[in-house]
């Protein structure tokens, strides 16, 4: 049964194609979807009732699906910031087998499908369709299998940072002196030869609780 998980920010979306994490780079690297490891995710900053009413979802889900030597309880899946948001994840894995895996989809707020290769950007607002899969392995949960995305509102791409300071060298700012210039023509009696002109590139603008007990809360 697919939940919708409405008005959301997308943190970190890689869903364009599979990722994996290489632990050479530290990073999440693009990957062919039967490579190990591979995967579409995109985690998700909600508020405290959002945060409670996918929780209460995921439970209610978990306990449809517990088998008796599952524990009883659902472990509180979501990590809360500084600000007090909550973070969830969800996620599909690149292929189950050789079997590969139907790519999420991705709409704009009209509901037209937006292209294979649209790229979501980090900070824009979402509803995201996922599947339920409750588990108890090592430990127990209930994985969010990402189904779709609907943008909503897309923000801005982010430039990266500058790592540099500020050093002596090559200036774009300073003139060129091998633009050419036009030839100097002979002054006359009437008129007085014209100013040498010197042609410039035009100058760049710069650019300018313990959360294990979050449910006893939210059930007073």
């Amino acid at each position: 049964m697919t939940h919708l998980i409405n008005d959301v920010t997308a943190m970190y979306p890689r869903i364009n194609q599979t990722y994996r994490f290489d632990t050479s780079e530290n990073k999440s690297v693009p990957c062919d979807p039967k490579a190990d490891g591979s995967s579409y995710e995109l985690s998700f900053c909600m508020n405290k009732d959002q945060a409670k009413e996918l929780f209460k979802a995921m439970s209610e889900a978990y306990a449809e699906k517990r088998e008796d030597k599952w524990p009883d309880k659902l472990d509180m899946p979501f990590t809360k910031d500084e600000d007090g948001m909550y973070i969830g994840k969800a996620k599909l894995k690149g292929s189950y087998g050789e079997e590969l895996t139907r790519k999420p989809s991705q709409f704009d707020a009209k509901s037209n499908k937006l292209p294979d290769d649209f790229k979501l950007t980090s900070g824009s607002t979402v509803n995201i369709a996922v599947v339920f899969v409750p588990y108890n392995m090592r430990d127990n949960g209930v994985s969010l299998r990402l189904k779709a995305v609907q943008v909503v509102k897309l923000a801005e791409q982010k430039e990266s940072a500058n790592p540099f300071s500020t050093v002596e060298g090559f200036d774009i700012k300073d003139e060129n002196p091998f633009v050419e210039t036009a030839p100097e023509e002979p002054a006359t009696e009437e008129e007085p030869a014209p100013k040498k002109v010197v042609s410039k590139k035009s100058k760049p603008k710069p650019k300018d609780e313990d959360l294990s007990s979050l449910i006893d809360d939210w059930d007073d």
